[in-house]
């Protein structure tokens, strides 16, 4: 299994993301630019300039017309996928942490931070008004007072938003009224990621508490862990089989005092229903910050704090691999 490197941010990486077909994947650091690549042979099909701060989140939606990114500018702005022209700014007071499209492509949230005394607030905007844009109006502004959310996803159908907060709770948040309708606390810590299963109707959350768990999108029921003894940084449900790969390591502040083997900075692979590690991908020389599948499942991308993405494609013997139960 030998990785394709791409070497296109000088800092480190914040987030990946594949668009919907996976012949695209963006990425972002905190360089201020966000890349895109062809997936296939880690070609470079250009840069989206603009942003002046940190590049927090990306997405695109299912179409893959439209990108959206949110940054430590206190921005967010929309940008035509395929010219790289920006569409639509908004201004916010404090960083925008998280961002994304509903399934539709035309309601986007993203939430801001909760510093420089401006609380944290989620952010609704329809995209087919363009009034909204225009006088950055969102329809819904949801205030998060207690404690700020550090990763969000569109729930199935694009009905609520699931949140993830830095005291380990996650909400679900409705997008047309912007009331909680469920609410769990599993994690202990801040949870650093959270992503969905392909049909949406799971999803995984990395947490600082050295673990990951799976849940069910619409009832929030707890179904699985997986435990590690280091901070997971981000977690991604297989496509196409019962796999969730893992990626963490510690504080990128604290790396500096270990060696790289005590690091552990591998991507670590779970089976999503035995709750069994079954293989590691060594390769970051710093924590893996953000991991992501491949559509397709035959394929997955991890993105460092040393700056760079891998693409790695699977062998043929991983897809016969059986785990003996």
């Amino acid at each position: 299994m030998k990785p394709i490197l791409l070497q296109g941010h000088e800092r480190s990486i914040t987030q990946i993301k594949y668009n919907r077909e996976g012949d695209l994947l963006f990425s972002v650091a905190k360089d201020t630019v966000a890349n895109v690549w062809y997936s296939v042979n880690g070609e470079r099909l250009g840069t989206y300039n603009g942003h002046t701060g940190a590049v927090w989140c990306v997405d695109c939606d299912w179409d893959t017309k439209n990108v959206l990114t949110g940054s430590a500018d206190n921005s967010c702005r929309l940008w035509d996928c395929e010219t790289g022209k920006q569409l639509a700014l908004l201004h916010t007071n404090s960083a925008v942490r998280t961002c994304g499209f509903d399934f539709s492509g035309n309601i986007i949230m993203f939430s801001t931070d909760k510093q420089m005394g401006y609380q944290c607030f989620l952010n609704f905007f329809d995209l087919r008004d363009p009034q909204q844009i225009e006088d950055n109006q969102p329809y819904l502004s949801v205030p998060c007072s207690d404690y700020k959310i550090t990763s969000a996803v569109w729930g199935p159908l694009g009905e609520f938003v699931i949140a993830g907060h830095e005291n380990g709770e996650i909400n679900q948040f409705s997008a047309k009224s912007g009331e909680i309708l469920k609410k769990v606390k599993e994690h202990t810590k801040q949870i650093n990621d959270i992503q969905t299963s392909v049909d949406l109707t799971m999803f995984i959350t990395a947490s600082k508490d050295n673990s990951a768990k799976l849940f069910d999108s619409a009832s929030m029921d707890h179904i699985k862990s997986f435990k590690t003894e280091r901070p997971v940084n981000s977690a991604a449900i297989s496509p196409i089989m019962d796999h969730v790969v893992m990626g963490g390591g510690q504080e990128a502040m604290e790396v500096t005092t270990t060696s790289t083997r005590i690091g552990k900075f591998e991507a670590r692979f779970f089976h999503a229903a035995y709750e069994e590690e079954f293989g590691r991908v060594k390769g970051h020389f710093g924590p893996i910050n953000c991991v992501a599948f491949h559509p397709d499942g035959k394929s997955y991308s991890s993105g460092g704090e040393d700056g760079y993405t891998r693409i790695h494609y699977f062998d043929p013997q991983y897809f016969d691999f059986e785990l003996e139960a």
